[in-house]
């Protein structure tokens, strides 16, 4: 059994942010990594500003978006227009 849980340290005590279903007085491993950060966008817009530049792609992703979501061949663009 594998759970992510996000936790919030006091100092000395693990505190989940959500109830458990575990097993009392049972010892368990844990991964520590520091969570990311809340986001800190109030609508769709300022998610979109959060992300903009954080995902690598090809420089042609915006006009073969078909091509790299679907599949589709790339389309054929005449170098003299």
């Amino acid at each position: 059994m594998n759970k992510i849980v996000t936790v919030l340290f006091d100092g000395q005590v693990f505190r989940p942010e959500v109830p458990l279903d575990l097993e009392p007085n049972r010892r368990y491993s844990i991964t520590i990594e520091p969570a990311p950060a809340p986001n800190s966008a109030t609508d769709a817009w300022g998610l979109l500003a959060d992300l903009t530049g954080t995902v690598e792609a090809p420089p042609d992703w915006s006009s073969e978006h078909d091509h790299y979501l679907c599949g589709t061949p790339k389309r054929q663009y005449d170098s003299q227009s």
